[in-house]
């Protein structure tokens, strides 16, 4: 009886070590990838949109999204993990916060379709990939109306400086997030 309680903790035990570093691990992803950057306007393209997709197709709703809520903690305590090695209450709540927020809707979507029982290759990336591409469509949402409150400006004008130039690249991150996605997730459980 000692010997089966003590492996039930154990096992316990491994387990949770296992979520904390996949966790980890995906926050340290999606860190690096916010500091692969281009400053462009306003908001810099970065490698975020890809990380955040694949810490929600890799991992599930679960710690997908609990990775990107760690990650926005970090930067809202200080630690510069956002675009430009920024961080703070500034960073977070100026005009890319409604962005950031929005990662939190990229990770969940794809991590949902996670769930849908398709088994063929190209159909689970497709099936990703839309579930991606709703994610940074709620992204987007969030951050354009962030953006037109931050700035009192319109929405077509926030959409043309804040979505227009990172749609075909967000487009082609998403859809490699997707194909990874799909080749990986069997050796993560």
């Amino acid at each position: 009886m000692k010997n089966s309680a003590n492996n039930t903790v154990s096992k316990r035990f491994r387990s949770a070590a296992r979520e904390t570093a996949y966790i980890g691990l995906a926050v340290a992803v999606i860190t690096v990838c916010a500091w692969i950057s281009l400053p462009v306007g306003p908001i810099p393209f970065t490698l975020q949109t890809l990380s955040v997709a694949l810490a929600g197709g890799l991992l599930g709703w679960k710690r997908g999204t609990a990775a990107v809520a760690v990650y926005i903690l970090m930067g809202l305590v200080g630690i510069p993990v956002f675009a430009g090695f920024k961080s703070g209450v500034v960073a977070l709540f100026g005009p890319t916060g409604g962005y950031i927020f929005g990662f939190l809707f990229a990770a969940l979507l794809p991590a949902l379709f996670k769930l849908l029982p398709v088994k063929k290759f190209w159909a689970r990336t497709a099936l990703f990939y839309l579930g991606n591409l709703l994610g940074l469509a709620v992204c987007y949402f969030f951050g354009t109306v962030w953006f037109v409150l931050m700035f009192d400006c319109t929405v077509g004008y926030a959409l043309m400086l804040c979505v227009t130039p990172y749609i075909l690249p967000d487009l082609v991150k998403l859809a490699a997030a997707a194909f990874l996605t799909a080749r990986l997730e069997k050796y993560l459980r």
